[in-house]
């Protein structure tokens, strides 16, 4: 029976992502990666959602994507696993870089500046230009390779512990859920490559390793539904504090994505939304279901059209910054469904930018 609950956590979280995307491409807090201010307010109160939503925005991704190993693996081999990973993660944040997503790395470039004269790009040639452009392009694209590495990681440690951890992971009680917090808190100190922040290797892997030996388990998740009301409390809680604390800091890098805070709040607002939405939103209707085929395709493009209006409409100054705001957002969802929409009907191009098999056309959305 499909757990229609993971479905609707992974269509929310990528919505939740496109939003954040807008406000972290005009933040004021010095994060870095965006355009930047385009207001002249002292504070902008409203890059507090980035501070709700960051910390445990992925890692729900990844566990999400742990649970959803372990399904597959229940009916499918080591090698059907990984092939299956390859097509759908691995070819459209590779391979998708040299066919499409060289555009978005253009954009970016452009934002900030590399193509300025003076800038040193001017005397490169224009196929270094754009294998430059293909890798900067990655862009969100990272959770792609990192999800098929860890996926890679899984199949060897699969081989090693040959079902006994996952058994253990079954007899979690909720004191067990909650001390596992400090694991992750652990895991967010080791494996954190620099300069690219994103790539947060221990915590994700934390994460990843959770949904498939903890979190898959039916009876840990009736658990979660149970004590939702207290995991709730407790992420609401924390969610206060971390922003009364850090709201106007750099919350992408260290100290503050190493604190306690962050990965308490990371680790419980995980926990909270397992266990709220198995309990309240384990149902497929319609609208869930097209988002749901859909919400991939969000995933890869969206960004692209954040950072066009970005480029062409906030940096030369020609819309009020509230209008740019609004602007912004309907381009991430209509070039994300819209992209989705076009190149899901392309043949090579749905491959290597979606990761749609030939045998997966008559999925074409």
């Amino acid at each position: 029976m499909r757990k229609h609950y993971l479905d609707n956590i992974r269509w929310g979280t990528q919505i939740i992502v496109v939003l954040y995307h807008v406000f972290f491409m005009y933040n004021a807090e010095g994060v870095s990666g965006g355009l930047g201010r385009i207001t002249q307010v002292d504070v902008q109160y409203w890059d507090i959602f980035m501070y709700i939503v960051y910390p445990w925005m992925m890692p729900v991704l990844f566990m999400v994507s742990g649970i959803c190993a372990k399904l597959y693996l229940d009916s499918h081999t080591d090698g059907e696993f990984i092939r299956s990973r390859t097509v759908k993660l691995l070819v459209p944040s590779t391979l998708g870089l040299f066919v499409f997503q060289f555009i978005q790395g253009y954009i970016s470039m452009s934002m900030g500046g590399a193509f300025d004269k003076g800038n040193g790009l001017d005397e490169v040639p224009g196929f270094v230009k754009y294998i430059i452009m293909a890798f900067v392009g990655s862009g969100v694209l990272w959770f792609l390779q990192l999800l098929w590495v860890l996926s890679v990681v899984l199949v060897l440690i699969r081989k090693l512990e040959k079902g006994r951890l996952w058994d253990v992971g079954a007899k979690a009680n909720i004191i067990v859920i909650a001390i596992l917090s400090l694991l992750v808190f652990g895991s967010a100190q080791i494996l954190n490559i620099q300069p690219i922040t994103v790539f947060r290797v221990g915590l994700y892997m934390c994460a990843f390793l959770l949904g498939y030996f903890i979190f898959s388990h039916d009876e840990v998740m009736e658990l979660l539904k149970k004590y939702f009301p207290y995991t709730a409390a407790v992420s609401a809680a924390l969610c206060i504090a971390f922003c009364a604390v850090y709201f106007g800091q750099n919350y992408a890098e260290a100290p503050c994505n190493r604190s306690l805070l962050y990965t308490m709040y990371a680790y419980f607002g995980c926990m909270a939304i397992l266990g709220g939405t198995a309990r309240f939103a384990d149902f497929e209707n319609g609208f869930t279901k097209w988002m749901n085929k859909r919400s991939f395709g969000l995933y890869i493009f969206h960004y692209m059209g954040i950072s066009a209006v970005a480029l062409f409409i906030a940096k030369p100054g020609l819309l009020p910054a509230p209008a740019v705001y609004a602007l912004s957002l309907v381009a991430g969802f209509a070039v994300g469904f819209g992209l989705n929409a076009v190149i899901s009907r392309i043949p090579f191009f749905r491959w290597a930018v979606l990761g749609i098999k030939r045998k997966d056309k008559k999925n074409v959305r």
